[in-house]
């Protein structure tokens, strides 16, 4: 509930353009909460629509949308997220660059939004970064809102997008699986991919930059299963703080890349014979 009414108070900030220096007026927050409630009770039982763009579009449908789209300055994504929540936002794109074989599109203001805004997404080969989710998570961990810390983020942000790329790639069928579970065990395989993308290529690309600042914030930002399942990374970590040496960082990078690549692979390879898979540790998987 508190998580909840935490991800409101934001939401309501975004809806009236209220920085995020200003404080929010309780009784106005208490109002515009109950309204929005009542309206969602209203419509969430309704099918999707199709977006009107000319054509009938599926809303799922994000390469079709952004054809459309991006040339006209805008970017739109949608998808599924944590315990199969939809994730739709609409915003103003700020660009479009290539990464090697992949597209990355980076936006701006949002003008439409859901509930939770993850600060970046991948989807079939496309890079979503959400600046403004950027600059919210910034606030949020640091209290400031420095320009610079802004786009060191984004950085660091996309290479953990592309690492998800690279974990793809390697993990056949790794969606299908996450589709068919549930609870803790779907909360453990996104936190296996997650660190395997991070050690495919965040971290890795963080250390050979000597981006002392960002990975300081990776390590503030490990949190909840990623941070459970690895704690031979955070030992590294402390380690690095301590004396400056980032080959312990380098070692926990390389081990984890060939560890969570091996117990990603085991999971598809039990998925695939038993089918729906529900974890009742999580323990033995731990590095």
């Amino acid at each position: 509930m508190c998580i909840y009414l935490l991800e409101m108070q934001q939401y309501y900030r975004w809806e009236n353009e209220i920085p995020y220096s200003a404080s929010l007026a309780k009784s106005d927050v208490g109002k515009w909460l109950a309204e929005r409630e009542n309206f969602w009770s209203e419509v969430e039982a309704l099918p999707y629509a199709h977006l009107p763009l000319g054509e009938a579009v599926d809303p799922f449908d994000s390469d079709s949308v952004n054809r459309l789209i991006v040339p006209e300055g805008y970017v739109y994504s949608a998808g599924y997220g944590r315990f199969g929540k939809p994730h739709f936002f609409l915003g103003k794109l700020l660009r479009k660059e290539k990464r090697g074989r992949y597209t990355v599109l980076v936006s701006s203001c949002e003008y439409a939004r859901d509930l939770n805004a993850p600060p970046a997404a991948y989807l079939n080969g496309t890079i979503f970064l959400r600046k403004e989710a950027v600059r919210r998570m910034v606030w949020e961990r640091r209290g400031k809102d420095m320009e610079e810390a802004v786009e060191a983020q984004c950085e660091a942000i996309i290479l953990h997008e592309l690492g998800e790329g690279m974990a793809g790639e390697e993990l056949d069928g790794w969606e299908a699986m996450l589709l068919a579970s549930s609870g803790k065990t779907e909360i453990v395989f996104r936190a296996v991919r997650d660190l395997l993308a991070d050690c495919l290529s965040t971290l890795p690309n963080l250390i050979e930059k000597k981006d002392d600042d960002s990975l300081r914030f990776y390590f503030e930002s490990l949190s909840g299963m990623r941070r459970d399942l690895f704690p031979a990374a955070v030992e590294a970590y402390h380690k690095w703080v301590a004396s400056g040496d980032m080959g312990p960082l380098q070692d926990a990078a390389n081990n984890g890349s060939v560890h969570w690549l091996r117990v990603g692979r085991n999971f598809l390879e039990r998925y695939g014979r038993e089918g729906a898979i529900q974890l009742e540790s999580w323990s033995e998987f731990r590095l």
